[in-house]
């Protein structure tokens, strides 16, 4: 599902541009995960807060819905025959074991190639993966592709932070709830929470239930050009497991309030709800004027600029508010992206 029946109001990608200075984007994690800046957008006023404070946030019968994705060491180094380097990041592993994978090489190998792999495995060149328009490289490796990974693949660290990974990226580029593996991205607002910050939440009398979407390196997909409804949205697999629709169902009967953390859980959430299935691809693109259909409350961290995940925010908490409180975060020198700060931000009445 990309496209959903009404007008979008007459934004370009544009109007979702600002200037960010380079020393905002945060290249490191903060020592502790809850200590990091949140900017309260609920009120009247934008509010300084620290993602510690949450629990006070929250209400006692929300629904606080996590996205337990896992990051897979995606990305792989090796050779082609020719002596070329390349690199190779994983996008998914398929059902039949093969993997389909962006590629960097100065000349792209041809189908029936074999990749000499850094670690001491191969990978033969299949051809090019058509569920992504040809963008995507289909190859099999000489293993277990979970197993290669985890032993000789490095994190996926987004393309804004300007340094290799290293041993503590393993650990924090990742979830403390962590279990299905997928993602070559980390839901970014899942990262603030610790285990003392999920007693707190949980001693509030919150429910806590669990989404998994495999986040892409789709997710850092620039937009080109000017028409946001000529962009091509990726697509992401995920899944709404029972015991968290049961969740959401009995919330909205009592007028509980299903709050998500990060854009993924919001991507999900809104796909199910808008097409009933629980289950598969989506390549949901929400702009202003989206209909939302489940999630009332958003912890989010600070997006890219021309970003789609920055017009999803600006969808559900409102363009105006959006903009006035990233000038906010601007001014009072937030840290930015993946490693940085959140926000809090309640459904707009429009929606």
């Amino acid at each position: 599902m990309n496209r959903y029946p009404i007008d979008m109001p007459n934004y370009t990608v544009s109007d979702f541009d600002y200037e960010l200075p380079a020393g905002l984007i945060a290249q490191h994690p903060l020592p502790q995960r809850s200590a990091a800046r949140l900017l309260d957008g609920s009120g009247a006023q934008p509010a300084d807060r620290l993602v510690r404070d949450l629990p006070g946030l929250l209400r006692a019968g929300d629904v606080l819905v996590c996205n337990d994705t896992r990051v897979v060491r995606a990305r792989l180094f090796g050779r082609k025959s020719s002596g070329g380097a390349l690199e190779l990041l994983v996008e998914r592993v398929l059902a039949d074991g093969s993997v389909a994978a962006h590629m960097r090489a100065s000349r792209k190998p041809q189908a029936g190639s074999v990749l000499e792999m850094e670690g001491g495995f191969t990978a033969r060149v299949l051809g090019r993966w058509p569920d992504a328009g040809g963008a995507l490289f289909h190859l099999r490796f000489s293993d277990d592709a979970y197993a290669l990974m985890h032993s000789h693949g490095h994190v996926p660290l987004p393309p804004y932070i300007e340094r290799a990974d290293d041993a503590d990226d393993a650990a924090r580029y990742q979830t403390v709830f962590a279990r299905r593996p997928g993602a070559v991205a980390a839901p970014t607002a899942s990262l603030h929470f610790d285990e003392p910050l999920l007693a707190a939440i949980d001693a509030r009398g919150v429910q806590r239930v669990f989404i998994t979407l495999h986040v892409g390196a789709g997710t850092f997909q620039p937009i080109k050009g000017e028409r946001i409804e000529e962009h091509v949205m990726h697509s992401e697999r995920y899944e709404v497991p029972p015991q968290t629709q049961q969740a959401i169902a009995a919330a909205k009967e009592r007028g509980a309030r299903i709050v998500a953390v990060g854009t993924t859980c919001v991507r999900a959430l809104e796909a199910w709800a808008a097409t009933g299935a629980a289950s598969g691809d989506t390549a949901l693109f929400i702009t202003p004027g989206y209909p939302f259909g489940c999630v009332d409350a958003l912890l989010t961290n600070f997006h890219l600029p021309r970003s789609t995940l920055l017009m999803l925010v600006a969808a559900f908490a409102g363009y105006d508010r959006v903009r006035a409180l990233y000038a906010h975060a601007l001014q009072q020198g937030y840290r930015f992206f993946s490693y940085g700060d959140a926000m809090w931000l309640r459904r707009a009445a429009s929606g």
